[in-house]
């Protein structure tokens, strides 16, 4: 935990100096990225420096209490030192929680992809459901909401949904929504009553900032061409929906919602920066061998992690084993009581592990 600590530290020490620097302070883009990591240290730093300014002092007080040569003196010394101690242990408390609450990416507003898995059309309006609940809880949190590119399915769902959210602790709270969704309900147009199993998988990527990933002109290509399904006749008449390559990787992204192809081309450059930078993490992720995703779950796009069961208005979360019978408040956006019990969760199994390593190290 210490050795995780003065590297925090030392980072911080880093940014100070280079938010110093003429060059940095003139170049806004970085000089805004530096601000915010070193915002996001703040807190830990400061109160680990206080955890060694009270260490300092304890070691102080206990050298003096031992001394014994002023019984007076002495007294008081060996009070300072309980009154220290028991900040001390306060301060370390407060610390592993800080250590397991943050990490690089909660303060990131996050790019979320919905697309339609097994099911027909019924997984098609799943899909739509689920872009209903997150646009739903993203308006009750006060975030912003932007659509960058849908396939709308001929019965009213979507066969692919790509949004934006921007907003305070926004990739922080969804982070762990990335899964297999599967809904159990009865079609309505199912004459029998059979309840049907869908699905559709989420994937929520953490926004990468043009700092992050640079894509070079000649590394693209891009394509311009009409917009199809809804929008109106001027949109399907103009090429205004963009198509965009990634050579070197195959990447494929396209936004056609807007009918401005200049909005378009930068919605679709947002989402193929963050693309990027989701693979740049997972290659850093195999490498290191460390676990950027929560304890609970593995993060895979794979993984089934939440069944919606209409006839049981239930709800439930398979990697905690956490049931809610209240489905349509869920679906309406009432997510907190859920992502909570997923928060509290992964910050007990992240706090084991830390105190884990810390009984390793001592």
């Amino acid at each position: 935990m210490f050795e995780v600590l003065e590297r925090m530290e030392v980072r911080y020490r880093e940014l100070e100096a280079q938010l110093a620097d003429p060059a940095v302070l003139a170049d806004y883009q970085l000089y805004s990225r530096l601000m915010k990591e070193k915002s996001g240290l703040a807190r830990v730093v400061t109160r680990y420096r206080e955890l060694l300014t009270v260490r300092r002092d304890l070691e102080g007080a206990r050298e003096l209490a031992g001394k014994g040569e002023d019984p007076e003196l002495a007294a008081l010394a060996e009070a300072e030192v309980t009154l220290l101690a028991k900040k001390e242990d306060a301060l370390v408390e407060e610390l592993k929680g800080a250590l397991v609450e943050e990490d690089e990416f909660a303060a990131k507003n996050a790019i979320i992809e919905i697309r339609a898995g097994t099911g027909g059309d019924e997984a098609t309006l799943f899909a739509a459901d689920l872009f209903r609940m997150y646009t739903r809880y993203a308006d009750k949190r006060g975030w912003k909401v932007e659509l960058m590119d849908a396939s709308p399915s001929e019965v009213g769902g979507f066969k692919e949904v790509v949004f934006a959210v921007e907003g305070d602790g926004v990739y922080k709270a969804l982070r762990y929504e990335s899964g297999v969704h599967r809904v159990q309900r009865v079609p309505e147009t199912e004459a029998h009553g059979r309840i049907h199993t869908s699905t559709s998988t989420v994937a929520v990527l953490p926004e990468a900032e043009e700092v992050e990933i640079e894509i070079k002109q000649d590394d693209i290509r891009i394509d311009r061409f009409s917009a199809g399904g809804p929008g109106g006749q001027h949109v399907n008449k103009t090429q205004s929906a963009i198509r965009i390559t990634h050579l070197p990787t195959g990447v494929v992204v396209q936004c056609q919602d807007e009918r401005s192809q200049h909005k378009n081309l930068a919605r679709a450059m947002r989402v193929l920066r963050t693309r990027l930078y989701e693979a740049m993490l997972e290659r850093q992720e195999t490498e290191r061998s460390r676990e950027r995703r929560s304890q609970i779950g593995t993060g895979d796009r794979s993984e089934k992690i939440r069944t919606y069961n209409f006839p049981e208005n239930r709800v439930t979360d398979h990697r905690i084993k956490f049931t809610l019978h209240r489905l349509e408040g869920v679906l309406l956006g009432n997510l907190d009581e859920v992502l909570e019990a997923i928060q509290k969760h992964d910050k007990e199994a992240r706090l084991r592990k830390l105190q884990d390593r810390t009984n390793g190290d001592s």
